[in-house]
């Protein structure tokens, strides 16, 4: 049986790609709030312009974070089809 311990991505990471990774997920969060604030408040904005911004909020996070398709329909792709349905009545 091999008790090796499997290297995880962080530990292979350098400090400095550590911290720019962080840096980008914090550039995420924030994009993906600031989106998700405009739908909730925007009374102007129809539904058509909402799916747009979801749709244009996925592709700029997959290309800041490429191959992480999976991790996006998990975290964000469930927020906002909650918040499409609360703010536009939909099922």
């Amino acid at each position: 049986m091999d008790l090796t311990r499997a290297v995880t991505a962080d530990e292979a990471m350098s400090p400095e790609e550590q911290a720019e990774e962080q840096k980008l997920i914090r550039r995420l969060q924030m994009m993906m709030n600031m989106v998700m604030q405009v739908i909730a408040t925007d009374t102007s904005l129809s539904i058509d312009d909402a799916a747009q911004m979801v749709a244009d909020s996925r592709k700029a996070a997959l290309a800041m974070f490429p191959g992480k398709e999976l991790a996006y329909e998990l975290i964000w792709r469930p927020r906002f089809q909650r918040l499409m349905r609360e703010r536009f009545r939909i099922m």
